[in-house]
């Protein structure tokens, strides 16, 4: 664990007169910090609603502890307000809507882009809210890889999003190159979990004559790696090279700065941290200096000047910048619903987050390595959770990536039936996010005392329904037989 980092944990114990095990730790860190209000401005699932919880209505009403917004991030309470508004606009004031009511439609990507933008680090007209995150990478890489023979390359990251990889192939192919010679794919060095940024660097030096693009997540999905981005952005274009990032896991996860980075573009969805809903439109980013040579290679209707749109002379007034990528007008409901969780952000700053997202994970950390590394007091070496992110704080978000060394699904459904929400990659990973808008130290607290019952019990007895931690119980079930077996321990 990063020196600094623990000592600050044990310090802040030390101040509080509280053992970091414990749960009145978790309590006064909560009742000291400045964005616990922020919780209340989320919808928390409850368990009898949760699938995996198999109907038990035990505590029914109690929330999940839900640590999966790097996969789907809560529903603010307002959301279901501004998107009914906008409903209502429809129905009161049907094509008149375009133009008038609290979002006009025709403007719904410009209700919510400035904010967007400060999110990024990016001056607003560098900014769009347009299309799906999949659609507008492929709509930069159009424009950005112009591959020659001697630098046809795309360099990204080994273990990238399934996603970007199959991007990436198809844009490679789709410009006569094969993916077997065009693309250079960075991987950890063997026996370690994450990227040596060093080895990033050290390609693009020695490689770099032949690299057209560098796509790279800012966080990298599976491990919750953050990527220096503003020192690769400047070793990749000291060589010549486009640099661009997928931000998905970044946004509103930790600050960014892509104006000041130079960076070439960038594009996000906003379901996860920026909580957005399911399937929630998408953003993208070019830096203004591409401004007058850079145009989409596909265009459409929305990406026409607003003052002439509308004059359907059929000839094309290109909107400059990134604007001119937008292919048709947005979902005023998606841009509602975006709208929602932006306003909560613009209720404090990135910093804030960050200096609380870090405390938190880090707490998390130390819970999970006092209580499941290899030296801890009892549990066996079968028990043990090694930590896939990086330790350093400067060097991930809020997500760690949980490895463990039995069976997952098992693991897995226990958490589940005890009410946590949390993401799992076969074979052996389980993701967990503290999200610093809407999670508490608590809800970690909770977390590591279910997880330590659940891997003790599978340790010693094999199955277990029933324990009580000392503060609280939980139910977290096994079925066998179609018969649930309930054991208090």
């Amino acid at each position: 664990m990063d020196v600094e980092l623990k000592s600050r944990l044990e310090g802040k114990a030390k101040c509080l007169g509280h053992d970091l095990t414990s749960q009145e730790f978790a309590l006064a860190m909560d009742a000291e910090d400045p964005l616990r209000s922020f919780r209340n401005l989320f919808h928390f699932p409850k368990r009898i609603n949760i699938p995996e919880a198999n109907g038990d209505v035990t505590e029914s009403s109690r929330d999940p502890v839900y640590f999966s917004g790097m996969s789907l991030g809560l529903c603010p309470t307002t959301t279901k307000d501004l998107v009914c508004s906008s409903l209502d606009d429809w129905a009161n004031l049907g094509v008149h809507g375009h133009t008038t009511g609290i979002f006009p439609w025709a403007e719904a990507d410009l209700c919510v882009d400035e904010q967007m933008a400060a999110l990024v680090g990016a001056k607003r007209e560098e900014v769009a809210v347009m299309n799906g995150l999949s659609v507008n990478l492929h709509l930069f890489l159009l424009s950005f890889y112009q591959p020659t023979p001697s630098r046809h390359k795309i360099l990204c990251e080994s273990r990238a999003f399934p996603s970007d990889y199959y991007i990436i192939e198809s844009q490679i192919q789709h410009r006569g190159f094969q993916p077997a010679t065009s693309m250079i794919c960075v991987q950890p060095k063997s026996g370690e979990e994450w990227i040596d940024e060093g080895e990033i660097l050290r390609v693009i030096e020695e490689e770099g004559e032949s690299i057209a693009v560098i796509l790279l997540g800012g966080v990298q999905y599976y491990t919750g790696q953050l990527f220096d981005m503003a020192a690769i952005t400047a070793a990749a274009q000291r060589k010549g090279i486009i640099v661009g990032f997928d931000l998905a896991h970044a946004v509103g996860n930790v600050p960014l700065h892509l104006h000041d980075w130079n960076v070439d573009f960038a594009c996000w969805c906003t379901y996860k941290y920026l909580n957005s809903g399911a399937g929630g439109i998408a953003c993208a980013y070019m830096h203004e200096r591409h401004n007058a040579t850079v145009k989409p290679a596909l265009q459409g209707w929305w990406g026409h000047k607003s003052e002439t749109r509308f004059d359907m002379d059929n000839e094309m007034d290109l909107e400059e910048g990134v604007r001119g990528f937008r292919l048709t007008n947005p979902s005023i409901l998606m841009c509602a619903s975006l709208k929602a969780s932006l306003n909560i952000y613009h209720q404090t700053s990135l910093e804030e987050l960050r200096n609380k997202s870090i405390m938190l994970t880090g707490y998390l950390e130390w819970l999970i390595r006092h209580y499941f590394s290899s030296n801890s007091p009892g549990f066996s070496s079968q028990s043990t959770i090694r930590i896939l992110t990086p330790p350093q704080p400067e060097r991930r978000g809020c997500q760690l990536s949980l490895c463990f060394s039995i069976p997952l699904s098992d693991i897995y459904e226990k958490l589940s039936l005890a009410g946590v929400s949390c993401d799992k990659r076969e074979p052996s990973v389980i993701r967990i996010a503290p999200v610093h808008l809407y999670n508490s130290f608590e809800d970690v607290y909770k977390f590591v005392e279910i997880l330590r019952g659940i891997l003790y019990h599978m340790t010693v007895f094999g199955h277990m329904i029933k324990f009580n931690s000392g503060h609280f119980t939980y139910d977290i079930g096994v079925y066998y037989s179609d018969k649930t077996i309930k054991e208090t321990c």
